[in-house]
């Protein structure tokens, strides 16, 4: 069989160098190589037949031949293709070239890859998490039951009966919880938030901790300026002993400074959030229009950037920690909006217009 191939390879390499038009290069390429006839291909096909000890060396042998007759292919299909162009006068090199136009990043891609790697730089891990979730993870256990007035602060999309029992078929215990709990805590959603990962790797590890999560959530609310039905979300958090809210002002400030590469004045705002406690609204000034008013920022001169605060006891007591050992806190962040007052855009929708005028400038 190591004659037949070299016998083969050299027949092959003869005809391919004879070729004087680029069409005859592809009937000689079936005639070797082709899948279901080619000469070549059925010594290939046939290896797993041969004695044991001889399939490496006739492997081996076999695709070596099979690389150098297609490299010749390539090499003499270019030289063919020029020669006839030469001779054709086809291409002119005094003609103005076409300009070739290549796609890029989207802006908000752009701005996802820049916020994992500051935080990446300052020490947590980027992590993601599953888009449909089951309602323990996204309320219950960031201590928001059923019943309970904050969660119509989310304007959740949920899932009908059907499309339920046709989604926990398909998807695995790792992305929706484990078998018991999606048995009896029905009801699955598009999350609301990035904050069900937290909860996901609070189960599973121990701190210390430090992870982002960045992704993308959904909200049934009215569009407008600022706010949109499809966002992203930068979810921060940070579990350790004695953690406190110095900790969390310092993280915030470094990653706006590092993001936008200048100073930023913030202010906090007392707030409420569930599984927080205490709970800090965080605006920063906008730079879109310096403070003035516009409509990014609703005429105010500040944009709600996020919301934060120290991780409730009862968050702890959801994922099996120690009370009273351990101290984190918690962030949420629209990469939207971030994207917004880096770019200087005014009209959160133009991300998702499609508009090419609009991603052709970033």
């Amino acid at each position: 069989m190591v004659s037949e191939i070299q016998q083969l390879k050299q027949q092959a390499l003869k005809e391919i160098e004879g070729v004087k038009d680029a069409s005859f290069l592809e009937a000689i390429w079936r005639k070797f190589l082709g899948r279901k006839d080619g000469a070549l291909t059925r010594i290939l096909r046939g290896i797993k037949d041969l004695p044991e000890e001889e399939r490496p060396k006739i492997g081996i042998l076999a695709n070596k031949a099979k690389e150098e007759i297609e490299t010749k292919i390539k090499e003499k299909k270019i030289q063919v293709t020029n020669y006839k162009s030469q001779v054709t006068r086809i291409f002119d090199p005094s003609l103005p070239g076409k300009k070739q136009e290549f796609g890029h990043l989207h802006p908000l891609t752009q701005m996802r890859y820049r916020v994992a790697d500051i935080f990446s730089s300052m020490g947590f891990e980027i992590l993601e998490g599953p888009e449909v979730e089951t309602d323990y993870y996204n309320f219950e256990a960031l201590n928001i039951p059923k019943g309970h007035p904050a969660r119509d602060m989310w304007d959740t999309f949920w899932l009908r009966q059907n499309e339920i029992k046709n989604l926990s078929q398909r998807l695995t215990p790792t992305a929706v919880g484990e078998k018991s709990k999606i048995k009896n805590r029905t009801g699955l959603l598009l999350r609301t938030h990035t904050s069900p990962v937290q909860i996901r790797v609070m189960e599973k590890r121990k701190p210390p901790l430090r992870v982002c999560v960045i992704g993308k959530c959904f909200r049934h609310e009215a569009t407008d300026p600022s706010h949109e039905h499809t966002l992203y979300q930068i979810e921060g958090f940070a579990v350790d002993k004695k953690i406190t809210v110095a900790n969390l002002i310092y993280t915030l400030r470094s990653f706006l400074e590092a993001l936008f590469e200048q100073e930023v004045e913030i202010r906090l705002r007392p707030s409420y959030f569930p599984f927080t406690e205490p709970s800090y609204e965080v605006d920063m000034r906008c730079l879109t229009c310096g403070g003035k008013g516009c409509p990014a920022c609703s005429r105010t001169g500040w944009v709600e950037l996020l919301g934060s605060g120290m991780i409730h006891p009862k968050v702890y007591e959801a994922v099996g920690y120690p009370k009273a050992i351990y101290t984190g806190f918690a962030f949420g962040i629209g990469l939207d909006r971030l994207a917004m007052m880096r770019y200087r855009i005014d009209d959160i929708r133009w991300f998702h217009s499609g508009d090419l005028r609009f991603i052709r400038q970033f």
